[in-house]
């Protein structure tokens, strides 16, 4: 069973900081490039950032220096370091797997106050 649970999201002023985690099952984690997505008030869901199994990341351009993906392989978790938040991040954060995502969990709200 595909399981994804996401947490450390929360109330931040601009400027803050918020690390995410996202604890999957393996099934869905071991070997598999791994992605947080995020989808804001009235838009579409969209790819921040991705990792390899191996380590190696890439970012969207909006969160590109703000934001930083790792895992830990041992622990299928997956995290998200996110500094300088700005309004514009604020949205429901999901993590699946990348490409072809499986079945979304519930997600970590974050809001970014002006």
């Amino acid at each position: 069973q595909v399981q994804l649970v996401e947490s450390g999201g929360g109330l931040v002023q601009a400027g803050g900081s918020l690390r995410l985690s996202c604890a999957a099952s393996g099934s869905i984690f071991r070997f598999n490039s791994m992605g947080w997505y995020r989808q804001a008030p009235g838009k579409q869901r969209e790819l921040v950032a991705r990792i390899t199994y191996g380590g190696s990341t890439n970012y969207a351009d909006s969160p590109k220096g703000r934001f930083t993906i790792s895992r830990d392989n041992a622990k299928n978790t997956v995290y998200l370091q996110m500094n300088s938040l700005k309004p514009e991040d604020t949205a429901v954060y999901y993590c699946n797997r990348w490409p072809n995502p499986e079945s979304w969990g519930q997600g970590t709200l974050v809001t970014v106050s002006s």
